[in-house]
């Protein structure tokens, strides 16, 4: 599914269909458009964000809400995409330690890597 074309481009924000499957993203980071507009747009501050993300600093992260206050309808579309995307994978039950598997998580014919224990 491809987004909207974007209709106000932003400076601290970036498209790229080779990160984050196209999604719309910080620059210099990988974090999504769609993530802090999650959290803004639950009632999140943006002091809270900026404590969760400290590495964008408060330019970005302003820049980022009003890109997606100026492109709501590709935000809102990378929302729902996500949405579609996580509701189609089989989730672990409930209390159970499982990791949803990536799609690159194993290459066929690989050894599989052995888990970490700290």
């Amino acid at each position: 599914m491809t987004l909207p074309v974007i209709l106000i481009p932003h400076p601290h924000v970036r498209v790229d269909k080779n990160v984050l499957g196209g999604s719309p993203y910080v620059v210099g980071s990988r974090v999504p458009v769609r993530r802090l507009w999650a959290f803004f747009r639950n009632g999140t501050s943006v002091e809270r964000i900026l404590k969760r993300y400290p590495q964008l600093g408060p330019a970005k992260v302003f820049d980022a809400l009003a890109f997606a206050l100026d492109n709501q309808e590709v935000v809102e579309a990378d929302l729902a995409r996500e949405e579609s995307l996580l509701s189609t994978r089989d989730r672990p039950p409930r209390g159970d330690s499982a990791q949803i598997e990536l799609p690159f998580a194993a290459v066929e014919g690989a050894p599989a890597s052995p888990r970490r224990r700290p």
